[in-house]
């Protein structure tokens, strides 16, 4: 998946936690959170390039997922630590925050209360932004694919990410396989499964405080996402005062789906 990305991977101890981070590129700090993904940092990989051609790009996997190691709880104290480290250790300035999902619920919450240490955020197909509850039929996907993670279960599971499935398959077949195969394998690992459980039921609840928020905030969503549906962000838009940017013809992941057009959304 990171094969002729223009990163370089390290382990970083952060608040105890031996962490895989990918940094890479030139420019002012840009952090990349993922969501509930079980390859981490890796689902960055097709707009990695070009970001790190405009900014220094710092990927950490959360704790427990990808490359890092799993910690007792992933909850927004854990994170707190973990990402104050990651900061101060790996960015010379205040890093831009690109933060997605169930990544994006956990990094708003730090922001409410830690805002000094970023320069702005993007709020990415977030659950925590408002009152969110989870689709019955994806519910019922997760919990199959948690049971028996199989490639059928992995491909239902992709269908709800996707506002094209096929089409997104299609753009870079070997990537693509290389994606789904890591993360249903990683699905399997006892930890992992542990990190996925904390992370759903800490970044599905709504997120207190948010107009607290101090720094420059922004939301990013794909106009068909069927994880957390379009609604949810333009309540919070109008509620909040955030501008938001729609990715056309896109589901919950726009920037493997539309890369172009996430990245003009994002610059």
């Amino acid at each position: 998946m990171l094969a002729g990305l223009p990163v370089t991977e390290r382990r970083v101890d952060l608040a105890g936690v031996s962490t895989a981070v990918l940094e890479g590129g030139d420019g002012s700090p840009l952090v990349l959170l993922h969501g509930g993904i079980e390859c981490g940092a890796a689902v960055w990989a097709p707009v990695v390039t070009r970001l790190a051609e405009r900014h220094r790009v710092v990927i950490p996997d959360l704790p427990g997922l990808g490359e890092s190691e799993p910690v007792a709880r992933l909850d927004p104290a854990t994170f707190a630590d973990w990402f104050t480290t990651l900061v101060r250790l790996t960015c010379d300035d205040r890093p831009a925050v690109v933060a997605q999902s169930l990544g994006g619920s956990l990094a708003a919450r730090f922001a409410t209360e830690h805002g000094d240490l970023i320069e702005r955020l993007v709020l990415y197909g977030t659950p925590g932004v408002g009152r969110y509850r989870m689709p019955l039929g994806l519910r019922v996907t997760a919990i199959r694919f948690g049971l028996r993670p199989t490639e059928r279960n992995m491909e239902r599971f992709e269908h709800w990410a996707f506002c094209d499935f096929d089409r997104v398959r299609g753009q870079d077949p070997e990537w693509f396989a290389a994606f789904s195969a890591d993360s249903m394998a990683r699905a399997r690992v006892p930890h992992v499964k542990r990190a996925m459980r904390d992370l759903i039921k800490t970044g599905t609840r709504p997120v207190s405080g948010l107009e607290r928020v101090a720094v420059p905030v922004a939301l990013l969503w794909g106009r068909h996402d069927r994880f957390v549906p379009l609604g949810l962000a333009e309540t919070a838009s109008a509620r909040l005062g955030w501008p938001l940017h729609v990715i056309e013809d896109a589901g919950h992941v726009p920037h493997i789906e539309q890369s172009d057009a996430f990245l003009e959304a994002l610059s």
